[in-house]
């Protein structure tokens, strides 16, 4: 006999167990992933091809099952919202800067800024790194898992403010990110007033 187990104290969020000879996970995440995939296969978005693809899905994830991972992923609507509305307004306000530049005849000296994250799981730091390389202005060099540093490349590295201003907005984004995906031990983080970050790095020219 088949069952399906919610909310098992077991299982990650947004996942369900199907117990019966042999106990199985499925992600519904992964699900929706996979029944995407399949419709784009298709190229069809019919009502056929949505089942169709969820039915693949669900045989896919029982026949090979994937290990119990956590991956620490949480959905805050009101958070996802505020950092979309920050990413716009930022890409928007970084493209204008960027053009002012390109027309600007001043040389500038660019440099790599080291900047401390609060956030630790591999999850939120590529996610934060990925939103700074998402605004024109904002260029991720390294991301160092170790202690938790992003390397950004900065203009404007002559004018003593433009580092503080480059770490004020990359720990913006990290607690707008965390607070849209994060958990709790994770947003506790961000609450935190951010570490001194170091001065750019000798990689300026």
């Amino acid at each position: 006999m088949i069952s399906f187990r919610f909310r098992a104290p077991d299982l990650p969020p947004y996942s369900c167990a199907v117990v019966g000879r042999r106990r199985r996970v499925l992600d519904l995440p992964l699900l929706a992933w996979l029944t995407v995939i399949w419709v784009l296969l298709w190229g069809n978005a019919s009502w056929a091809n949505v089942v169709n693809g969820f039915v693949v899905a669900v045989v896919l994830c029982l026949a090979f099952p994937l290990p119990l991972v956590d991956i620490r992923l949480r959905l805050h609507p009101l958070g996802i919202a505020r950092l979309v509305v920050h990413l716009l307004v930022d890409m928007y306000t970084s493209g204008v800067k960027v053009a002012r530049q390109m027309f600007d005849s001043r040389p500038y000296r660019a440099a790599v800024l080291a900047v401390p994250l609060r956030c630790r799981t591999d999850l939120m730091l590529t996610a934060v790194a990925v939103a700074v390389s998402n605004v024109p202005d904002g260029s991720v060099v390294e991301v160092r898992r170790a202690n938790a540093t992003l390397f950004v490349h900065i203009l404007e590295a002559d004018d003593p403010d433009a580092a503080d201003r480059a770490r004020r907005s990359v720990w913006r984004m990290e607690e707008l990110t965390v607070r849209a995906f994060g958990d709790r031990e994770e947003i506790a983080r961000v609450r935190r007033e951010p570490r001194p970050g170091e001065r750019p790095g000798e990689g300026g020219r």
